[in-house]
This record gives structure tokens, C-alpha cells and sequence, in this order.
């Protein structure tokens, strides 16, 4: 019988005698002489083993004929309760295998790793340190791997501890899983430390560091192109995976140019690039750098194409603000008989809400329903996001209400349509809620939360949203400090900004332009201008917001040689085409006194967009120049450049300087009626100081009565003023009773009356007016100015 299942699975006698040979070097040659026939049988019903009852039937027979404790045979069941899920069988089959063979351990540890027992794996490995087998390589590389599935980061600080003790940080094994626990824990420079420690760098190594690095856009994403490039020098050749994760770089950067590059490597190196991550790489690439018509050439190459490649596409159109023809391309799809998968349905709602096809929602939602497309998690989502950004949050919520199994990403869609329409109560509602389902916040809720509070400017709410992202630890995400950040600084709360900002780990671009912003509007220019300086000592680079902010703080300071030293810079750094950095440069050298150079940098630069014509006539305005604002207007009308509510009030306060009362007239009438800008309250007010100079206050105060102002407090003083100026007490009187009863707390309306009194001699009044502002405990804000002595800047009230 024995020889029959012999001769059955062993066909091959030089076969047979391999496989025997290879039995006695685990049990022994005097078991391999008593109990061959039987360790055979085994061994092949063991290959032929396909559910977790055969086998442990089959193990108990294995035990039976005394093979229990059998090394070769115990890591064979170990392995196979493993893939089946049999995790307290494995234990027991592990423990009764009295071995100190690392191999052995090493081999239940990658067993367990694979069959996702990560857990059991580093139990094993911590048991394997206190036997004091040792480590190697293997147990090291999976042990890390279980750590990182995990996300027990200090556990894979302590075995890259271990690592360093024997010297196995070197290995290229270990060094890459190394790189693959901080890249997961966000230690991008802890990665970078791990990979220079490995002495034999292989495709492996170098892919896991292009890989962690193409996780961190902010910062490190360009390092994935240097990485790639000493791999090239070193005589590697990039994978699939290699490639994979730099076409992610090169989407993130938008860098086209080196997208084409790797697409042109790949097809010199004859890569199939019909594979699907590969060809969902390239069109992915193609899309977020702008190249639709390359992405859709891509996908027409290809023999086979795949829905993520389309959900790639689809993505980028999204991106680009081209929604109409992402729902193209999803029309395209349904001819190509290409299936939507949830991904699919959730980027044509996203494009629906960017080309404002919102109110298209309940059509989404039936056509779901009649394709009977299974609405799962991602799906929903996406059905309760387009609802709240269509303005029906309550069937938003009535949707979400549906759902029974919800996650973070569904909680912080209804939580952000809650918050956008200031329903801060229900959002703590259902934050609460999604705390008692145990489904923690993560960044992106609490950035919903700051933003919102910031917006209403309640600090009270803001700050407790502050503590809660202190008790759950969530301040270590880069994101949510700026926002923290920029919270702060909108409030105007400045020592506290400045803490937040010294307490940062990780500082980019946009947390210095916060401070620096929150500096000026704050009044504190000085210290603007030295975040600035240390800003250029950490090596970064200004942007143009940055730059317009430092041309503003010097302008205010009057600085005319910082200035000169931004403007320099600029054109050091070819910035020139960036219309407001020019345009706020013409305004400062406007302000700082030499209109000849901000007339030469107009002259220079390209007058095609009506912005660079606003700022002129603005500076021009500034000196009180109002022919050259009149003949710039008229030959913008020559260059059919057409203008805005901007220049319509450096036009009217031309007109009022000038005197030219049936000119600003005409301008004012035609405003709406033939260039459709809708008069505002600047343009009212030059109006009433056009009217006031001229003397015709009966005219100025029937247009102030009549004008739609919310606010007519500077209207009609300006109009006081004029009052004052032509002797008109009659009418001053009224507009002075009228102002005081707008602003009865304004003390600068009290003083500005009782000097019309005094003027007049109606002392009484004055004297009057001045009691009730002392007794109202009023006090007028004293002006001041500012004059440069030598490098000193010296105030005077």
C-alpha cells in the first residue's frame, strides 16, 4: 500500500531519493530508517492539503506515529495553520518543537507576517530575544514590517536598536524596512538617516526611500528625483515600483518635463507599460501636470485600459477646473462598456459641484439607483458631500442618518457642511456622536473646526478646539498647526501666534507669510521685517505674497532704499512677470516720493490686464496728479481695456479734485448703465466731495439721502466739511445732528461739529458739544507722523 502512494506521487526514482534524503536531514537517519514510508505519506498529503479540518486530522495522525515534535514536519503544519487562520494551533505547534534553530523562528515569524498575524510575529520575535537565539536579518526585516502594519513606532525603535547592536542597520534588507516604518510615521529624516547607513544599497533599498520621500510633496518630494539619479549612478536600473512612485513625484510637482523623461526611460528599457500600475502612473502623471491631451493619448495606446486609469484621468480634469469634460470622459466610458467603480462615481459628483451642476444631486442620486450600483461607503460619502455643497443639508444629514457603518472621512464631510452654514451647534453634536461610536477625529476634522471659528472670529470655540487637538495629539500634523496658526493670527492674538510659530518642528512657506502678515495688519512692522531675516537664514525663499507684504512694511516705514533692495531682488530672481509684485512696487516707490520710477516700471511692463492701469492712476491719485489719472482713463478706453470699480474711484476723485463737476457727473451716470459696475460707497462719497467742493451742497446732500449707503458717516462728513468751507450753517447744523446720531461714540464727529460751531461763533454749541464728549469720557485718538533721520525712523504726534 505503502509503495503504491509511492510510486504514485514520486514517479521519478532520482525524485524520490532527493525528497528522502531531504526527510532524514530534519528527522534524523535512524527515524528516516524506521518510519520512512510513513514521513513520505505525510509529507505528500501535507502539499495536498486544502482546509483547516484536513489538516489538523492530518496532524493528529503526524502526532500518532511520533513525528510531533518533528522539526521539518512542525514548521510544514505551522506554515499551514497559519494560511488557514488557525492561530491557537499554531501556538501549540510552535511551543512542542523544542528548537533553537533561528531558522525555524524565522520562519514562523514570516509566516505569520504574511498571513497579516503581525501581532503574533513580533510576540515571536520578542521570544526569540529572550532565549537568546539572537536575531538576523530576516527576523529583523518582517519583525519591523509587523511594527509598521501595526503602527507601533516604538517598537521598531527597538528593534533598529537591536539592528544597531549586532551591526545589522547596514543590511539592505533591514534598511529598507527601516525606511518604510519612519516614511510611515512621517520621520522622513530618521528614513533618510537609515537608508546612508546601508553599505549594499540594492533596487529595493533605493525604491523605498524614492517611495517615503513621494510621501512628503511639502518637502521632500524633489528629493525622490536625487535619490533616482544616485541609483542611475550606481548602475541600477528603476522597476516598476521605482517608476510607479516617481511618476507620483512628478504629478505632485507638476513637473512635466521630467514625467516625460521617465515616460521615455521606460519604453527605452522595453517596460510593459500595459501593466496597470505602471499605465495608472503615467496617465495620472499626464493629468495633474495640466496634459490632458497626453493622458488621453495614453489611454488610447493602450491595448487594455483600466478603471483606475480613467479615475486617473478624471481626477486630473477635476484638478484643473475642467469639470465639463470630465463628464465627457465618463460618457466615453459607458460607451466603452468600462464599468464605474465608487472612485469613479465620486470624482463626476466632485465635478458636478465644480462646474456648479450641483442642483443636479437628485439626478446623480436616481441614476445610482436605476444602475443599481452598489452605494457603498465611498459613494455615500461623496452623495452626502455634493448635497451639502448644493445647499440641502438637511437631506445631507438625512443621508448620513442612513448610513449605518460610518468612518472619519463620512463624519468630516457632514461636519464641514454643518460648519459651512454656521451650524455650530449640530456640528458638536455630531462630533459627540462620532466620539461615542469610537471613531476618532483626524486632522481634516479639526481643520474644519478651526477654519470655521476663524471665520466667525469667536475665540471662545476656537480655543476649545485648540485643547482638544492638544488632548487627542494631533498637534504634530504640519497642516493643522498652520491652520492653528492662522487662526490665532486672524484674531489678532499675537504673543500667542508667535508661540505656535516658535513651537513648530516643521515651518513652510505659508507659516512664515501667516506671521508676517499678522505682524503688519497688527501694526508692528518692525517685526515683520525681522521675521523676515530670519526667514532668509533658514534658507527660504520669499514668494510673491511674502515679497508684496515686505514691500508694504517698508513703504509704511518709508523706506525708499529697501525698496530699491526688493526691486533688485526681483529682477535678480526674474519675478518680473508677477503683476502684483510689480504693481505693489510702482505704488511704494509712489509713496516713497519717486513717481519718475514708478512711471518707468509701468512704461516697462506689459499693459495688457487692467491691473497694472489701476495702479498707476492709484499713484498717481496719491499725488494728487488727476490730469494724467483723466488722460489714462481715456486711453485705456482707446486700448479697449475695460474698467472696474477701481478705477471708476481714482477716475471720480479726479474729477473732484480737478473741479470737473459735469465730467464726474457724466462718469457717475454712465457707470452701470454702459460698463455694469454697480456704484459703491467710494464712488458715492467722491461723488458728494465732487459736488461739496464745487458748492452745490443741496445737490451732495439730496444724493447722500437718496444713495443706497449702508453707512453714510463719511459721506456726510466729508460733506460737513464742504459746509464748513462755504459758510453753509444751515445746512451744516442739520448734517451735524444727523451725524451724531449715526456715531453718538465717535469722538472725532463731536470734534469735527464743534469746530463748525466755533468757526461761527456759536460758542454756546461748542462748549456744549465738548461737556457731553467729557462726560462720555471720549477721547479723540492723537494722529501722528513719521520722519527718517539718517537710519532712524523718528514718531512725532
Amino acid at each position: 500500500m505503502i509503495n503504491r502512494l509511492s510510486n504514485r506521487f514520486l514517479p521519478s526514482t532520482k525524485i524520490g531519493r532527493s525528497f528522502r534524503w531531504n526527510i532524514s536531514s530534519f528527522v534524523g537517519e535512524d527515524s528516516f530508517i524506521r518510519g520512512v514510508h510513513s514521513a513520505e505519506v505525510f509529507a505528500i498529503s501535507l502539499q495536498t492539503c486544502k482546509d483547516i479540518r484536513f489538516l489538523q486530522k492530518l496532524h493528529a495522525s503526524i502526532f500518532t506515529h511520533g513525528l510531533g515534535d518533528n522539526i521539518y514536519f512542525g514548521s510544514k503544519i505551522l506554515r499551514f495553520y497559519s494560511e488557514f487562520g488557525g492561530l491557537c494551533e499554531s501556538r501549540s505547534v510552535f511551543a512542542k518543537i523544542n528548537n533553537m534553530n533561528i531558522s525555524l523562528w524565522n520562519f514562523a515569524i514570516v509566516g505569520y507576517h504574511r498571513t497579516g498575524q503581525f501581532a503574533e510575529a513580533l510576540l515571536l520575535y520578542q521570544n526569540l530575544k529572550s532565549k537568546g537565539i539572537g536575531i538576523d536579518s530576516s527576523s529583523a526585516t518582517f519583525s519591523l514590517k509587523a511594527s509598521t502594519e501595526l503602527g507601533l513606532l516604538e517598537i521598531g525603535k527597538a528593534i533598529h536598536v537591536d539592528t544597531l547592536k549586532i551591526g545589522l542597520n547596514s543590511d539592505k534588507f533591514v534598511g529598507s524596512s527601516l525606511v518604510g516604518l519612519y516614511s510611515r510615521f512621517e520621520l522622513i529624516e530618521a528614513g533618510l538617516q537609515a537608508f546612508y547607513e546601508i553599505f549594499d544599497k540594492d533596487v529595493v533599498a533605493y525604491t523605498s526611500m524614492i517611495t517615503g520621500c513621494a510621501s512628503f510633496p511639502e518637502f521632500h518630494a524633489q528629493m525622490a528625483f536625487r535619490i533616482a539619479f544616485d541609483m542611475h549612478v550606481e548602475g541600477l536600473s528603476a522597476n516598476r515600483v521605482t517608476l510607479v512612485s516617481l511618476f507620483d513625484v512628478a504629478g505632485q510637482l507638476q513637473a512635466l518635463r521630467k514625467g516625460q523623461s521617465l515616460h521615455c526611460y521606460a519604453m527605452r528599457r522595453g517596460i510593459d507599460l500595459s501593466d496597470e500600475a505602471l499605465q495608472t502612473g503615467i496617465v495620472d502623471m499626464y493629468a495633474r501636470c495640466g496634459a490632458s491631451h497626453l493622458a488621453a493619448s495614453m489611454l488610447r495606446q493602450m491595448g487594455r485600459t483600466y478603471i483606475a486609469s480613467w479615475n486617473a484621468m478624471l481626477s486630473g480634469l477635476i484638478q484643473w477646473g475642467k469639470g465639463a469634460e470630465a463628464l465627457t470622459y465618463f460618457v466615453n466610458m459607458e460607451e466603452a462598456m468600462i464599468l464605474p467603480d465608487p472612485i469613479t462615481l465620486s470624482n463626476i459628483m466632485a465635478a458636478c459641484a465644480d462646474i456648479g451642476c450641483s442642483y443636479l444631486v437628485k439626478d446623480i442620486h436616481g441614476y445610482l439607483i436605476r444602475r443599481n450600483i452598489s452605494l457603498d461607503l465611498v459613494v455615500m460619502t461623496s452623495l452626502v458631500d455634493l448635497y451639502s455643497e448644493c445647499g440641502k443639508i438637511i437631506y445631507a444629514r438625512k443621508l448620513f442618518d442612513e448610513i449605518l457603518v460610518r468612518d472619519t472621512v463620512l463624519y468630516n464631510v457632514i461636519l464641514s457642511g454643518h460648519l459651512r452654514y454656521r451650524k455650530v451647534g449640530e456640528a458638536f453634536r455630531i462630533l459627540r456622536s462620532m466620539l461615542e461610536e469610537g471613531i476618532d477625529p483626524n486632522s481634516a476634522t479639526m481643520i474644519s473646526f478651526l477654519s470655521a471659528f476663524s471665520d466667525l472670529n469667536d475665540t471662545r470655540l476656537g480655543k476649545w478646539v485648540h485643547g482638544f487637538i492638544l488632548k487627542y495629539d494631533l498637534n504634530s500634523n504640519f497642516d493643522l498647526c498652520n491652520h492653528i496658526l492662522h487662526m490665532y493670527a486672524k484674531w489678532g492674538c499675537i504673543d500667542t501666534a508667535r508661540y505656535i510659530f516658535g513651537s513648530m518642528k516643521m515651518k513652510d512657506l505659508f507659516s512664515w507669510t501667516i506671521l508676517m502678515i499678522c505682524y503688519m495688519e497688527c501694526g508692528h512692522v518692525d517685526e515683520a521685517l525681522l521675521l523676515y531675516q530670519l526667514m532668509q537664514q533658514e534658507g527660504e525663499k520669499p514668494d510673491s505674497t511674502i515679497l508684496i507684504t515686505l514691500v508694504k512694511a517698508q513703504m509704511e516705514l518709508g523706506h525708499l532704499a529697501k525698496v530699491k533692495e526688493i526691486h533688485s531682488y526681483i529682477y535678480r530672481n526674474l519675478l518680473m512677470k508677477d503683476s502684483a509684485t510689480m504693481n505693489s512696487i510702482i505704488i511704494a516707490y509712489a509713496k516713497c516720493g519717486r513717481l519718475d520710477i514708478a512711471e518707468t516700471i509701468f512704461s516697462s511692463i506689459g499693459k495688457e490686464t487692467l491691473s497694472p492701469w489701476n495702479t498707476m492712476m492709484s499713484a498717481y491719485g496719491i499725488h494728487g496728479n488727476a490730469e494724467e489719472v483723466l488722460k489714462m482713463f481715456y486711453e485705456m478706453q482707446r486700448k479697449n481695456i475695460s474698467p472696474d470699480a477701481m478705477t471708476f474711484t481714482s477716475v471720480l476723485s479726479a474729477c473732484s479734485h480737478c473741479g470737473l463737476v459735469e465730467e464726474g457727473l457724466h462718469i457717475f451716470k454712465v457707470l452701470n448703465t454702459e460698463h455694469h459696475v454697480s456704484p459703491s460707497d467710494e464712488h458715492y462719497n467722491c461723488m458728494v466731495d465732487l459736488l461739496g467742493r464745487a458748492g452745490q451742497l443741496d445737490q451732495a446732500y439730496d444724493l447722500v439721502k437718496h444713495s443706497p449707503l449702508k453707512d453714510k458717516t463719511s459721506a456726510l462728513c466729508a460733506l460737513l466739511g464742504a459746509c464748513k468751507i462755504h459758510n453753509n450753517m444751515e445746512l451744516g447744523e442739520v448734517i451735524g445732528e444727523r451725524l451724531l446720531e449715526l456715531d453718538p461714540h465717535n469722538p472725532g464727529i463731536y470734534s469735527l461739529v464743534s469746530n463748525m460751531y466755533s468757526e461761527a461763533y456759536m460758542w454756546s454749541k461748542a462748549t456744549t458739544l465738548r461737556n457731553k464728549v467729557r462726560v462720555k469720557g471720549l477721547r479723540k485718538t492723537p494722529g501722528f507722523s513719521l520722519i527718517k533721520i539718517d537710519e532712524y525712523i523718528v514718531e512725532h504726534d
